[in-house]
């Protein structure tokens, strides 16, 4: 019996359109979808989980330029970003434990806080937009997101350790 190599009819559309997904995902900021999430705020989300995630191996600690690096900006931008975490109240600065004259980052617990209720808005988004949906899909689409998001760091670390 011959087994076919051959995708199935319109699988190589479908691929093609996930990255274009991607990017009107990120442009509608779909995580607006009841309240309006500031700017401003998903910009410190994004920042915090950084610092609330830790380090990515042996030795590394959360600096500034752990963040820059992390989201692919320059480091005055990572900078800038860190020092409004820090003026809203949700991050610290302290000394490093492995070297006393490096700075590293710390979540507050107003930024734990400010991280849960993100975490529960995005809960709510993504109910909200997936309520017609069977449970079965909805709870599918959301494990394998997790998956592909969990595949890109191990490619991230395979990458960096070669």
């Amino acid at each position: 019996m011959e087994t076919s190599t051959q995708s199935p009819p319109g699988a190589a559309e479908l691929l093609d359109a996930v990255g274009p997904a991607f990017s009107r995902l990120r442009r509608t900021a779909a995580l607006s979808v009841e309240k309006r999430v500031s700017r401003k705020d998903m910009t410190r989300t994004l920042v915090l989980n950084i610092v609330q995630d830790g380090p990515e191996h042996d030795g590394q600690e959360i600096t500034v330029g752990v963040v820059g690096e992390r989201l692919a900006v320059d480091p005055s931008v990572a900078s800038r970003m860190v020092s409004d975490c820090i003026s809203a109240g949700y991050l610290i600065r302290a000394a490093s434990q492995r070297d006393g004259r490096r700075t590293i980052l710390q979540l507050t617990e107003d930024g734990h806080e400010m991280l849960a209720r993100f975490r529960s808005h995005q809960r709510s988004a993504f109910e909200r937009i997936t309520q017609d949906w069977p449970e079965e899909e909805r709870l599918e689409f959301a494990r394998l997101l997790i998956k592909y998001v969990d595949s890109i760091g191990e490619l991230q670390k395979a990458s960096d350790a070669a």
